[in-house]
């Protein structure tokens, strides 16, 4: 039987991994991470859990990456120091990966193959094709998977415009012939199945952007996703067009300049690019400057311009900023914070809410209605998006004709089963989030969360004792210190008051008690946290360090 296993990106977006396995064979599609939610505090980020490809080393016969997103590729790093597996994706997203390896120092042990369309690959009984998908960054591809059982497409991510921008838009010809051959099954991207008709152009985007570029006065700076090559390759024409120099600020944005210029993605006239150092010699007039931080991210380039903190660049009145992307859900807050701070400063800002300068790179309705027309599966299995999003899809899959019964709604860990007898989903394997803080991989749990939501929220008291292990004399202390808690000098009498109940239990519990400062620390502790909760109605962490020396 074919094995189609979701290890992510089913019923969440990003963290996207998929494996297809087959006898004693099995290969992974995609490797990606998620941004840690609200109240995953100082995780940095989220990946999948590798328990069962861990368990199943010895099958695994490759890694193929359908595009250089870190929702795509981002938990790689990671997955590599669990399992030893050539890597394959296309010229950009190789050299994005290359960059991110090299940070981990892992580059070196890679082995890391380009692919094309025009290329397959065999992986045991597999056969691989790949497919060129138009996306919000260059290169990406989907993917024809020829098994014993059938062909099984995957679109990867993908919308379908017909933009003269898009020279390596979607090869709907190509998923027509598929589907002539005969597609066993469709497994389709589902992010915006929510919306009705088509994507915009990026040419619609190119126009907005260029009425801006002509109307401003002052310098243009305009904050994008780094893999948004497209976009760039728009702002370098008008940049040209207006007699513009151009900047490019924030690291994520040199490394991706440089890989598709390399790659021949992106040209930069002669004389147009300079240094930010070097801005300051030239007119408002004649700046535009690139960079990153549009979905609010704290240290990034934008953010700092906002606060003020950026070592060259102070947003003044008669600066432009623009957005050019979607307030991603969970960002809002800090992108808002981004966008009235920038106003404060006197710039005027322009953002999806108000205009229209950012197209997204995930199909509409209507596109994925024709990617269904186009292969003709016989069976339907929806990837890529929270619950609601499969819902709809597999509801839309059935409109356009695809039995119900052969519309397959999984989450992650569950096994689709292919077989003879038809498709069923039953066994479940492990799965879930692993938590990514500092060099720590899965050290950070439930618990530790809850510790940390319950310090953020609450506070911290620690409470400093010593006695002389002799005769049980208090030496030193109590001394209470408080953290996110209450200001001493405001309400000193509180702590001060917290000192008496601390030396009452020293005085009820005297030295001829066995386990004499366990005992204390319990009773300290629980003392303690029913005192703040009467007086106060808060509820501190409360830590007793009590020594005997």
């Amino acid at each position: 039987m074919l094995k189609i296993i979701p290890l992510g990106g089913l019923g969440e977006i990003g963290l996207n991994m998929m494996i297809f396995e087959y006898g004693d064979t099995l290969f992974v599609v995609d490797a990606g991470l998620m941004f840690p939610e609200d109240h995953m505090l100082g995780v940095d980020y989220v990946i999948p859990d590798f328990t069962y490809l861990s368990a199943n080393r010895k099958k695994v016969a490759g890694i193929v990456l359908t595009h250089a997103h870190e929702d795509h590729i981002g938990a790689l790093p990671y997955l590599l120091r669990t399992i030893d597996a050539p890597v394959f994706g296309t010229p950009f997203t190789m050299g994005m990966v290359r960059h991110k390896l090299t940070e981990h120092g892992l580059l070196s042990h890679a082995r890391l193959h380009e692919i094309s369309p025009s290329v397959g690959i065999k992986f045991g009984e597999f056969e691989l094709e790949f497919i060129r998908v138009g996306h919000s960054v260059v290169d990406g591809v989907g993917l024809a998977i020829r098994s014993p059982l059938g062909l099984v497409v995957h679109t990867g991510d993908f919308k379908i415009n017909h933009s003269s921008l898009e020279a390596g838009g979607t090869d709907v010809n190509r998923f027509a012939q598929l589907g002539q051959e005969g597609v066993m099954a469709l497994l389709s991207d589902s992010t915006n199945v929510e919306q009705p008709g088509y994507t915009s152009s990026d040419e619609e985007i190119g126009e907005t952007l260029r009425k801006i570029a002509v109307t401003a006065q002052g310098r243009i700076i305009v904050a994008l996703f780094a893999s948004s090559i497209t976009r760039i390759a728009q702002l370098v024409s008008i940049a040209a067009d207006t007699g513009r120099k151009l900047v490019f600020d924030g690291r994520s944005i040199e490394t991706s300049v440089s890989i598709a210029r390399a790659l021949g993605h992106l040209q930069v006239p002669a004389g147009m690019e300079i240094g930010i150092t070097e801005a300051s010699a030239y007119a408002d007039s004649e700046l535009m400057f690139v960079t990153t931080g549009s979905q609010g991210e704290p240290m990034a380039a934008l953010a700092r311009m906002a606060s003020g903190n950026h070592r060259f660049i102070h947003i003044h009145a008669g600066d432009t900023v623009v957005l050019s992307s979607k307030f991603i859900p969970g960002n809002e807050k800090a992108i808002t914070t981004i966008i009235n701070n920038l106003y404060r400063h006197g710039a005027d800002v322009i953002y999806e809410k108000i205009s229209a300068i950012h197209v997204s790179g995930h199909a509409f309705r209507e596109e994925l209605k024709l990617m269904i027309r186009l292969t003709r599966p016989r069976y339907f299995i929806p990837i890529h998006g929270e619950f609601r999003h499969l819902i709809h899809h597999a509801r839309l899959a059935v409109r356009m004709g695809i039995p119900d019964k052969n519309v397959v709604l999984a989450e992650n860990g569950q096994i689709i089963t292919i077989d003879t007898n038809g498709v069923q989903v039953n066994e479940r394997v492990p799965t879930g989030r692993v938590l990514v803080d500092g060099k720590g991989i899965g050290d950070v749990g439930r618990s530790v969360l809850q510790e940390r939501h319950l310090l953020s929220e609450e506070g911290l008291v620690v409470v400093n004792m010593a006695f002389d292990e002799e005769t049980g004399i208090v030496i030193y202390g109590p001394e209470i210190v408080s953290k996110g808690f209450v200001f001493e000098t405001e309400t000193g009498h509180l702590l001060q008051d917290a000192i008496c109940v601390v030396l009452e239990i020293v005085e009820e519990i005297g030295p001829e008690v066995p386990g004499r400062i366990d005992v204390i620390r319990k009773k300290v502790q629980s003392a303690l946290r029913k005192y703040f909760s009467f007086t106060i109605s808060r509820r501190p962490v409360i830590l007793p360090f009590i020594l005997e020396i």
